[in-house]
């Protein structure tokens, strides 16, 4: 997923395709994300002699932890992202976010592709089935996991006397 300067004005009348699978496991060191399997990437460039233009679609699964239970759960997930390299950048004068400068004579996705799977980590994720063997401890010395039913049964026994007196204020 690299190109040089080079090559790209080679392809400018031609188009450039872009099919290719790519692997970002790397990104598991600096986030969340418990592993990423090879990613599914597609699109095309618009080529000019001062820009290029990659609209991309990223296709791919993360193994993410459950919040509830931290489970593994897996979360597949389609990105579509429009980037712009300026191959002379003091040429356009603009403050948008997507624009990019080339460093040096090359264009790499990769580091591009890799933000946008960072960016697409939702904020919590649910299993739909937690297994009882890999969910967290539902219990551990002196503490317990309790259910808002048990909560709402037991009385604090410092209170007991105060549940009496409203019993007796009742009849």
């Amino acid at each position: 997923m690299k190109w040089t300067l080079f090559q790209l004005n080679q392809l400018q009348h031609k188009g450039l395709e872009i099919d290719e699978t790519v692997d970002v496991s790397e990104i598991t060191a600096h986030s969340e994300i418990r592993s990423v399997k090879p990613v599914h990437v597609t699109g095309r460039a618009d080529l000019s002699s001062k820009k290029a233009t990659f609209h991309l679609t990223v296709e791919g699964s993360m193994v993410l932890p459950c919040s509830r239970t931290l489970v593994d759960v897996d979360y597949p997930f389609t990105i579509k992202t429009t980037e712009t390299y300026l191959f002379q950048p003091d040429e356009y004068e603009t403050d948008e976010e997507e624009l990019h400068t080339v460093e040096g004579d090359v264009v790499d996705l990769i580091p591009i592709i890799r933000e946008a799977i960072i960016l697409e980590v939702p904020m919590q994720v649910f299993s739909d089935s937690p297994d009882k063997e890999e969910a967290a401890p539902q219990s551990g010395k002196d503490w317990g996991v309790i259910s808002e039913e048990e909560t709402q049964e037991k009385v604090d026994p410092r209170l007991a006397g105060l549940a009496k007196f409203f019993e007796k204020d009742k009849e």
